[in-house]
């Protein structure tokens, strides 16, 4: 009983974030209050005190993986607050871009940079970096949406190519399922589901933009600490390959850094502490992750998620990869991928690469699938649940035909 109704708690929060324009609750405050809820319910009807125990041990679990991207959304955030308030981002992105370009190159140039940039760096930085070079060109609501689906489309298709820029890409490696020469073979048909979606998308996007050239030079300090931040970013992918070094640990470290240089930089000048850029992350974002994260350890501690495996008995492994794809829009993929390693899978290299493909790439089909969704739909007030919705027909369309695509090259390469 205790099972059925923490998942129709569960059911109605991922309800409410769905509805969340017309009842004007704002999502951070549903996901916070039902997660808290769910968890509270596991303690108040556990069933003695080994049981309490073991929902203590799950919790404290929980929440450590929640306190890991919190602090590295939190260094990361911080970063990107304070270029953006100097105006840096756009800045730099006025000096890079043409002078006149269409819509439609926009596009383009946008989705191959938030491919090849996620493939390096993690989703989250990816996601934040690219939505602020669209932030710096004038473009309509509408547009923006479209732009906003490319991006998270993009970030997720470029990041499970390289064990460094999705999480399950590298659970998968480390599990010895693929090997790093077999996920280079995921990048032809992942970039051309991307271009076919940049091609779907820009129809009609014919709109010439005119970037106006600030000659201004960059203020010194403000390229340390951009400098400061790109060498963060690649030192996280460095020291995690070489040491397995936490990216959150390295992203301390960077911010560390930053305050540290700052305040050498600053010394001459009366300005705020750059401490108070802390001030500026979004907060309402982190606690959007700390409330999802909660009700997906919910499902989690109840072995809902187990129920995915099962699957795999009842139909082929292409079919039943496929699905989990579409079951990663609604559920983590990092707990789903965790639950699938467990259940011991028989599946051929191919299969795996597969299966690497659909849960990498198959969050992006709701906004709520993926980090990357939700970090663009806390930094683009355009981008809703709804809004994003309407993108769907594309963004399936492209996952079914980067899907297949990768079922071809693997027959040929595995």
């Amino acid at each position: 009983m205790l099972t059925g109704i923490l998942l129709g708690l569960v059911a109605l929060a991922f309800m409410l974030i769905v509805i969340e324009d017309i009842i004007h609750v704002n999502k951070a405050k549903t996901t916070l209050f039902f997660g808290t809820l769910c968890w509270i319910l596991l303690f108040i009807f556990a069933d003695g005190d080994a049981s309490r125990e073991h929902v203590q041990h799950q919790l404290e679990h929980n929440l450590l993986e929640i306190a890991t991207l919190w602090l590295f959304l939190m260094s990361t955030m911080t970063f990107v607050a304070y270029l953006n308030s100097k105006g840096f981002i756009a800045q730099l992105v006025q000096r890079i871009l043409p002078s006149e370009l269409t819509e439609r190159k926009l596009m383009f140039i946008v989705a191959t940079f938030a491919f090849v940039f996620s493939s390096f760096a993690d989703n989250v930085t990816a996601t934040l970096v690219t939505i602020a070079v669209i932030s710096g060109v004038k473009l309509e609501a509408a547009k923006k949406i479209k732009f906003g689906a490319l991006i998270i489309f993009a970030v997720n298709s470029g990041g499970v190519s390289l064990i460094t820029g999705d999480v399950t890409t590298l659970m998968f490696f480390l599990a010895d399922k693929v090997t790093i020469p077999n996920l280079l073979w995921l990048v032809p048909p992942a970039f051309g589901a991307v271009m076919l979606l940049a091609i779907l998308l820009s129809r009609g996007m014919d709109q010439a933009l005119t970037v106006e050239k600030n000659t201004k030079p960059f203020e010194k300090r403000d390229a340390v600490i951009a400098g400061i931040f790109v060498g963060t970013i690649f030192a996280t992918l460095v020291f995690n390959i070489l040491f397995s070094i936490p990216p959150v640990l390295t992203f301390l470290f960077g911010l560390g850094l930053m305050f540290l240089s700052a305040q050498f930089l600053f010394r001459k000048k009366a300005t705020q502490s750059i401490l108070n850029y802390v001030r500026e992350v979004e907060f309402e974002t982190l606690l959007f992750f700390l409330g999802v994260l909660l009700l997906v350890g919910v499902l989690k501690e109840v072995n809902f998620l187990q129920n995915f495996t099962n699957l795999y008995a009842v139909m082929p492994p292409v079919q039943a990869n496929y699905l989990m794809g579409l079951s990663s829009a609604l559920i983590d993929n990092v707990p789903l991928t965790a639950a699938l390693l467990k259940a011991d899978l028989a599946l051929s290299t191919a299969e795996w690469l597969l299966l690497t493909y659909a849960v990498g790439v198959g969050g992006s089909l709701l906004i709520i699938g993926s980090a990357a969704g939700i970090i663009a739909m806390s930094k683009l007030k355009e981008l809703t649940f709804g809004s994003y919705l309407k993108m769907g027909g594309y963004l399936l369309l492209c996952y079914s035909l980067g899907y297949a695509g990768v079922f071809v090259i693997g027959q040929f390469a595995c």
